[in-house]
């Protein structure tokens, strides 16, 4: 990577999911100077006679990118913009498409998002890279199920209308393509974070994702992207929860829990050290709830 005088280059390359779609996949790092937010992912799907991209990214420089590097392949405007939740990796590259008329669609919870002065991923990256971007919400926005019709092709948008892995997760599923973009539902290749999430709630949804018929299942982080891309987020949450009622139904306090689930086959993983056991605080807590 290196800096121009005009805009930060994340240097990105994207890869094909079959005939089904081209992604840029992130980093499995955390959001800093370095990689400059450059840490989920974005996908394009060709739909004829225009693109749907799915989660703009990080900022407006990754997003013009992203659409740059696109448009060499094979160039198309953009019809849509689907955001499969509100944490700010995944959509503050919106300005960038609304500027080329796309339409912005994400759940019925960004209506009541908070614009704030300073984002998280403002304060954790370059200036350079940050520049241009603005907090561009969606104009239509899905609570239940939404079906696009774009070209002569389905896009069905369902809103997994509990707590998962936040308040604001959709599924985007395309029937002619088959595939399933799962956001942050499916993680691969780091721990997923439970920080804004549910458990119980998560498990049920991937539950119902694993007995989908896809071919493709691709998820908001992680280079994996055949159905089996679901599996390590499953048996991960799943092992730990198991984990923590164990503790719970022995009248294990949380702190002591927290020390005891240690997990070690995900010891090499990253982000095992900063979320891991963050995860099981906030799973404990909620598992208690639950219990009771």
């Amino acid at each position: 990577m290196f800096h121009s005088l005009l805009a930060y280059d994340y240097s990105l390359e994207s890869k094909n999911i079959g005939s089904a779609a081209q992604c840029f996949f992130g980093l499995p790092e955390v959001m800093d100077e370095h990689n400059n937010g450059n840490m989920s992912n974005s996908c394009f799907v060709d739909m004829g006679e225009s693109y749907l991209v799915i989660d703009s990214g990080p900022t407006y420089q990754y997003a013009k990118e992203a659409y740059s590097k696109i448009q060499k392949q094979k160039k198309l405007p953009i019809s849509y913009v689907i955001d499969t939740h509100t944490h700010d990796d995944h959509w503050l590259g919106n300005g960038f498409y609304k500027s080329k008329g796309a339409t912005i669609v994400g759940s019925i919870a960004f209506k009541e998002l908070a614009i704030l002065d300073i984002t998280r991923m403002q304060r954790r990256i370059s200036k350079e890279a940050y520049k241009g971007t603005k907090q561009v919400i969606p104009s239509i926005f899905v609570d239940g199920e939404t079906t696009l019709y774009i070209g002569n092709k389905k896009v069905i948008i369902t809103s997994v209308n509990h707590k998962a892995h936040t308040n604001s997760d959709l599924l985007i599923y395309i029937p002619s393509k088959r595939i399933l973009f799962a956001g942050d539902i499916v993680f691969n290749g780091r721990l997923p974070s439970l920080r804004d999430g549910d458990i119980s709630g998560w498990i049920e949804t991937l539950q119902k994702i694993k007995k989908m018929n896809v071919d493709y299942i691709v998820g908001g982080h992680g280079r994996l992207y055949t159905k089996d891309a679901v599996n390590f987020t499953y048996e991960y949450l799943t092992t730990l929860k198991q984990e923590i009622l164990k503790h719970i139904e022995n009248g294990d306090e949380i702190g002591d829990t927290v020390n005891a689930v240690t997990m070690l086959k995900y010891k090499n993983i990253p982000f095992y050290d900063s979320i891991h056991k963050q995860n099981i605080e906030t799973a404990y807590r909620t598992l208690e709830w639950e219990n009771e």
